[in-house]
């Protein structure tokens, strides 16, 4: 692993939280509950799901890694789809206790936006929901350290580095906030590896990663990775990886730095975000 990044927040202004009334009244971490002392809120990391067998162990094992982190903290695991548990159960054991959602997700778009918060709405649950992952440096030292483990070489001559490039593969949104983000990441990553960092999506937003590997190549950068800028393996992590011309780097899944960042977007959200009230939490 790299030498860390501070958890300087390198977000666009956070936009993703519904109106919610009132603010939380712990402005950052509260101590273990117990006598005279205030339970601090579960955290509850929100999976896309996938068919992929590979992205539910994936998550499990950050799930695991955050728990490591930070002992005595509730951390919990929703689905929006395709595995259990789904998001919905995963708020019912809660009751009405109080959450802050993390989305495993890297972009903001109609997920973090409208389908998280209104499923956490239909529950008693008071909840808060983070930010997304990305952009962040924390998401660029893990993009860097999987390049690094798929063959990307620490040091680099003058003519490598003028021949190589990275494609940044990402989902992709229709969402232009979502573009936004991916690009905002591409230009981290180019400022850390020192070459040009173009991002390609696998569906819902051109290019894709094949027409941006061709418009590379076209530019003389005839020797260019793909860095996967997805939280877990799945069909589309797997088409993206396949279209690379050289090497392509794994997902983030369950690195350090992703484990931290997760705290710190749950950390961000208890001091920032506003807390569903307790007159909601029958709707």
């Amino acid at each position: 692993m790299t030498a860390s990044h501070p958890l300087r927040d390198e977000s666009t202004p956070d936009r993703t939280a519904q109106p919610m009334n009132r603010i939380g009244s712990h402005p950052g971490p509260a101590p273990l509950a117990g006598a005279g002392r205030p339970r601090r809120p579960a955290l509850v990391l929100v999976a896309h799901g996938s068919r992929d067998p590979r992205a539910l162990r994936t998550v499990s094992a950050l799930a695991e890694r955050v728990r490591a982190l930070r002992p005595g903290l509730s951390v919990h695991l929703g689905h929006i789809e395709l595995n259990a548990p789904l998001l919905p159960e995963t708020l019912a054991e809660l009751g009405t206790g109080e959450a802050v959602l993390v989305p495993l997700l890297l972009t903001r778009g109609y997920h973090v936006k409208r389908d998280i918060p209104e499923l956490a709405a239909r529950t008693p649950v008071r909840a808060r929901v983070a930010a997304p992952l990305a952009p962040h440096p924390l998401v660029v030292e893990t993009l860097r350290d999987r390049l690094v483990e798929a063959g990307w070489p620490t040091g680099m001559d003058e003519e490598t580095r003028r021949a190589s490039a990275v494609v940044l593969a990402a989902a992709g949104s229709r969402d232009p906030d979502s573009k936004v983000d991916t690009q905002r990441t591409a230009d981290l990553l180019a400022d850390r590896l020192g070459v040009p960092v173009v991002p390609a999506y696998a569906s819902a937003a051109a290019p894709t990663v094949s027409e941006a590997v061709r418009a590379l190549a076209a530019r003389g950068r005839h020797r260019t990775a793909v860095a996967s800028c997805f939280t877990a393996p799945g069909r589309f992590a797997t088409q993206c990886a396949e279209a690379a011309p050289w090497i392509a780097s794994a997902p983030l899944g369950a690195h350090p730095a992703m484990a931290r960042l997760i705290l710190h977007r749950y950390d961000r959200a208890r001091a920032t975000q506003p807390l569903k009230p307790p007159a909601l939490a029958s709707v």
